[in-house]
């Protein structure tokens, strides 16, 4: 993932434009900028064009900021999340993520220490 750093981290008020800020490629596909990290998790931008992906995944909240996906979370029912949606993912859920519109979401990401 991308460090959004440098003036983000350092002045009193800063602004993203998160719909349409240019995100930096990542190794899977997706496309991201991390925009803080601490010692107790990470705020950032992510997306994902359609498709279908599986995750395990950690303590994480995020606003859909665009796009459409199903998320199919094991021992659950599917959910459908759009834009403006607000979404809670448990550590350790097993997910499926039918993204159907490329979705764009910002998030923030947790450590609860060991179970």
């Amino acid at each position: 993932m991308t460090d959004g750093g440098g003036a983000w981290a350092d002045a009193p008020v800063t602004v993203v434009h998160g719909i349409d800020v240019e995100l930096a490629d990542d190794p899977d596909g997706t496309r991201s900028m991390v925009l803080e990290t601490t010692t107790a998790g990470e705020v950032g931008i992510w997306e994902i064009d359609p498709g279908t992906v599986r995750d395990v995944e950690v303590d994480e909240v995020f606003v859909v900021v665009s796009g459409r996906a199903t998320i199919g979370v094991e021992g659950s029912p599917d959910v459908v999340v759009t834009t403006g949606d607000v979404v809670r993912l448990q550590a350790g859920a097993k997910t499926t993520w039918i993204v159907t519109e490329r979705l764009r979401k910002l998030y923030l990401t947790w450590d609860t220490g060991p179970s």
